[in-house]
């Protein structure tokens, strides 16, 4: 997890190219302890992926709040992705953008990191994986390379957010972490019927997040940003109803958590294509870099789902399974 974070959240995306791969050990600390870090309070708390969910969009924010300053900055990088139609003057912040740092991270640099690994690891899929030692070890690690990206970004773009727009986030931000530890309380009543099919799951993720990433890097005119907007949102809904009815219905389980990454994973390889790096540079480069990434990606789904494919169940004596535990699997 702590490289394959990195991988998916910027290699994957076709933010970073093959040449750039020493990059990658220097996110890894942000990014693979960013998801160590909240797998493990996840579930060493009970709260499952409802917990999971909420914590890995507080590190959204985090990253591209306080860490890289991208949220209010209109020149990160060089290019203005502040000042479209969903541009909000008494913020200094675009919904567009906002929704995007919240999508990506929270799902593809986070969610899909963790359902990954958990699909590798046949048995104790939903156990904590640290002891305190390795926790404490992890969150430093993970501070440390917010740090050192903090630093980065700031040497290269000299952008700093106002007090009042860093202080707007952290509220925020505390909300969401106040909220996925609330969250544990919350046993939802199963429901009749089977899940649907594991296919069905991935085919589902895999058109939901494809109509969101499509358009978005396919379509670039400033008038698409609220209708941007209004696909996020309608995505967002559907996948949390969605979601929500199917894991409570018996027969949920491994295979279907593999499902939904492996929808969102094969987006992030067909997006990857039509999209340009960070860094620009010659297009032969970026496509044999988005083929090679795009190559590791589908061994790597082809393992994982062989391992899912026997659910942890049958690997962990009823005895050690409470009803806490169970919950928080299934969610």
């Amino acid at each position: 997890m702590f490289l394959l974070a990195p991988f998916v959240g910027e290699f994957l995306l076709g933010n970073l190219t093959l040449a750039e791969l020493p990059l990658g050990v220097l996110l890894a600390p942000m990014y693979g302890c960013g998801a160590l870090l909240v797998r493990e309070l996840g579930r060493r708390s009970g709260g499952g992926w409802p917990t999971m969910v909420l914590l890995a969009a507080a590190y959204a924010l985090i990253e591209e709040g306080p860490v890289d300053q991208l949220l209010w900055n209109d020149a990160y990088a060089g290019a203005d992705q502040l000042h479209g139609d969903s541009y909000l003057p008494s913020l200094g912040m675009s919904v567009e953008l906002t929704q995007s740092v919240l999508a990506l991270h929270t799902v593809w640099s986070i969610c899909v990191p963790i359902a990954l690994v958990e699909s590798l690891t046949r048995t104790r899929r939903s156990d904590p994986w640290l002891g305190r030692t390795g926790l404490v070890l992890v969150a430093v690690l993970y501070a440390a390379g917010a740090v050192l990206v903090f630093r980065g970004n700031y040497a290269e773009e000299h952008f700093l957010a106002s007090p009042a727009q860093l202080a707007g986030i952290i509220l925020v931000i505390g909300t969401l972490i106040v909220a996925a530890f609330a969250v544990r309380t919350v046993r939802l009543r199963p429901l009749p019927g089977r899940a649907p099919a594991a296919r069905q799951v991935g085919l589902v993720a895999l058109a939901v997040t494809s109509a969101y990433w499509g358009p978005l890097n396919l379509i670039t005119t400033d008038r698409y940003e609220w209708a941007g907007v209004a696909v996020w949102c309608l995505g967002v809904a559907a996948g949390v109803w969605s979601v929500s009815r199917w894991s409570r219905r018996p027969g949920w389980g491994a295979r279907h958590r593999f499902a939904l990454a492996a929808g969102a994973v094969l987006t992030y390889v067909w997006v990857s294509f039509p999209a340009r790096p960070e860094s620009g540079g010659p297009l032969r480069d970026d496509l044999l870099s988005n083929a090679v990434f795009a190559s590791c990606a589908c061994l790597l789904l082809l393992w994982a789902g062989r391992r899912a494919a026997v659910d942890e169940t049958e690997y962990r004596p009823a005895a050690h399974r409470s009803g806490t535990d169970r919950s928080a699997a299934s969610s």
